[in-house]
């Protein structure tokens, strides 16, 4: 009876720790990505008019911090440099987080394009 119990109590907790590919996939995405080995493109736009006001591609982390109400983008431009943009987040924006398809042949690149339509558009791409 007691090998009875013992097995059972193996086999829920067995079947507790179990996580579905899914799962497991998402978090191994999630740690590559903070560890910069994800290529991501990251729209910031104005829910009213629908209008991109940020877009950024390259190896990026991407943070929210909900009780300061931004988002914080973290990427990697070179060996051992960053840059890093905080966004304000508000009811009229929001914001996508895409991953791309890894590209071999610079894995610094990093690009950035501001849209605000009352500013001159800003193209800046650093190959």
């Amino acid at each position: 009876m007691k090998k009875k119990i013992l097995a059972l109590g193996v086999l829920a907790t067995l079947l507790c720790g179990c996580n579905s590919d899914s799962e497991v996939v998402t978090e191994n995405i999630k740690r590559d990505a903070e560890q910069f080995k994800v290529q991501r493109r990251v729209v910031f736009m104005n829910n009213i008019t629908g209008e991109y006001l940020f877009e950024a591609e390259g190896n990026c982390s991407v943070e929210t911090n909900n009780e300061a109400n931004r988002l914080e983008l973290t990427c990697k431009v070179g060996e051992d440099k960053y840059k890093v943009h905080y966004f304000g987040l508000s009811d009229n924006t929001s914001y996508i987080v895409e991953q791309m398809e890894w590209k071999e042949e610079n894995k610094y690149k990093y690009k950035i394009i501001f849209k605000p339509e009352s500013i001159i558009p800003i193209d800046f791409d650093k190959e």
